[in-house]
């Protein structure tokens, strides 16, 4: 009996009218479905704007569209991570201060 963690799944998606055949894991199909949709969707937005010709320099303008938005996001994520941290380490100190206190008193 095959093992379900090896499991390779062939899937298709599209991406400006071209089909592409792709392998995954069946716990992944979703969400390859999912970039396929957002990668066909930049595509079309690039297309659009006409300025841009061949299916290769609009993949390439696409991929680094991709990967601004996802280096932008990863810093405001890890800003808030920082921020957060920051706040959990003023409360933290707050606490150890009050308890302090209160052992003092004991």
């Amino acid at each position: 009996m095959p093992d379900a963690m090896h499991e390779i799944e062939t899937v298709s998606v599209s991406i400006l009218e071209k089909e592409y055949q792709v392998s995954c894991k069946p716990e992944e199909v979703k969400a390859l479905k999912e970039s396929a949709s957002y990668v066909d969707e930049k595509m079309r937005e690039i297309k659009s704007n006409g300025a841009i010709l061949g299916l290769d320099r609009i993949a390439v303008m696409a991929a680094l569209n991709i990967a601004n938005d996802y280096i932008g996001q990863t810093t405001k994520t890890n800003d808030v991570i920082k921020h957060q941290a920051n706040k959990i380490q003023t409360l933290s100190t707050k606490l150890d201060q009050v308890l302090n206190r209160l052992k003092s008193r004991a």
